[in-house]
C-alpha cells in the first residue's frame, strides 16, 4: 500500500500536480475494474500524515466486491474507523454525520454503482459539510459513472503493465497506474503514471521504501488544450 507522505514530493516535481487544492473539500475517485485498491491506496496517499482518525465507511456491496480496508497493509500512522452499511443512503448519511465532527482527519466512503442516494444535491451538502469543517471528504465510486456531482477535484484511477523487474526482465516489477484528473474547479485536468517502488520490501537500497513516482502521461497542457476552456475548470 502507499505511502501517505509521497504526494507531496510529487508536488514539488510537478508543479499544478494531484496534491495542490484550495482546502478540504469533497473529491472523488473512479477506479476502473481491477484498480479500487489502487484508488484507495491513492486517497490514503492525499491525506498525509497526522494523529486525527479516518472515518471510512463501506456500503454493503462495495465491500463484498472488493474487501475490507487490511489495516496493517495500510501504512496508516493514525486510527482507523470502519463503519459498514446496507443502504447507499445510510451511507451518505453517515458521511454527512462524519463531517460534522471536527475531530476526525478525513472521512472516506466506497459506495457501488450509482444509486439514487449519491445525488447532485447530497454531493452539494457533502461539499458544503467538508469545507465548513474543514475535513477533507473522498468518496470512492466503484463500478459506476460519472454523473452529476459537486465534488471539487474528480480522478480517474486504472491499472498498467508493470514497470520491468530490474532483476529478471521476465517477472513482473513495480505495479503501475494511469491517474487522470478530468474534473477539477481550481486547476486544469491532467493525467499520470503513477509507479509504486517497493523498495526494502524488495531488497534494493535506495534509502526508499513504498515510494510512489509521478510522471506525466502527456505533455504538460496537452490534456487541458484538448478538453477545451469549458471543461478545465468545471465539475460535472
Amino acid at each position: 500500500m502507499f505511502q501517505t507522505d509521497i504526494f507531496p514530493a510529487a508536488q514539488s516535481r510537478h508543479p499544478g500536480g494531484p496534491v495542490r487544492r484550495p482546502g478540504p473539500t469533497l473529491c472523488e475517485v473512479f477506479p476502473a475494474a481491477g484498480a479500487e485498491a489502487a484508488a484507495a491506496g491513492f486517497v490514503l496517499a492525499q491525506l498525509g500524515r497526522g494523529a486525527a482518525p479516518v472515518l471510512w465507511i463501506q456500503e454493503r456491496l462495495a465491500q463484498s466486491e472488493t474487501g475490507r480496508p487490511y489495516l496493517a497493509g495500510l501504512g496508516l500512522d493514525r486510527p482507523l474507523l470502519v463503519m459498514r452499511l446496507s443502504r447507499p443512503a445510510d451511507v451518505m448519511a453517515a458521511i454527512e454525520e462524519g463531517l460534522r465532527c471536527r475531530a476526525l482527519g478525513a472521512v472516506v466512503a466506497e459506495l457501488h454503482g450509482n444509486p439514487p442516494a449519491a445525488s447532485f444535491t447530497a454531493s452539494k451538502r457533502l461539499a458544503l459539510r467538508a469545507g465548513a469543517a474543514a475535513v477533507p471528504c473522498w468518496l470512492i465510486r466503484q463500478a459506476a459513472t460519472a454523473d452529476l456531482s459537486a465534488a471539487r477535484d474528480r480522478w480517474r484511477v486504472a491499472t498498467l503493465p508493470s514497470a520491468p523487474d530490474p532483476d529478471d526482465p521476465q517477472a513482473p516489477g513495480d505495479p503501475c497506474w494511469r491517474v487522470e484528473l478530468f474534473r477539477s474547479r481550481d486547476r486544469p485536468p491532467g493525467a499520470w503514471v503513477a509507479r509504486h517502488e517497493r523498495g526494502h520490501e524488495r531488497g534494493h537500497e535506495r534509502g526508499t521504501s513504498n515510494r510512489l513516482d509521478l510522471v506525466a502521461a502527456f505533455p504538460d497542457g496537452a490534456v487541458a488544450e484538448a478538453a477545451g476552456p469549458d471543461r478545465r475548470h468545471g465539475a460535472r
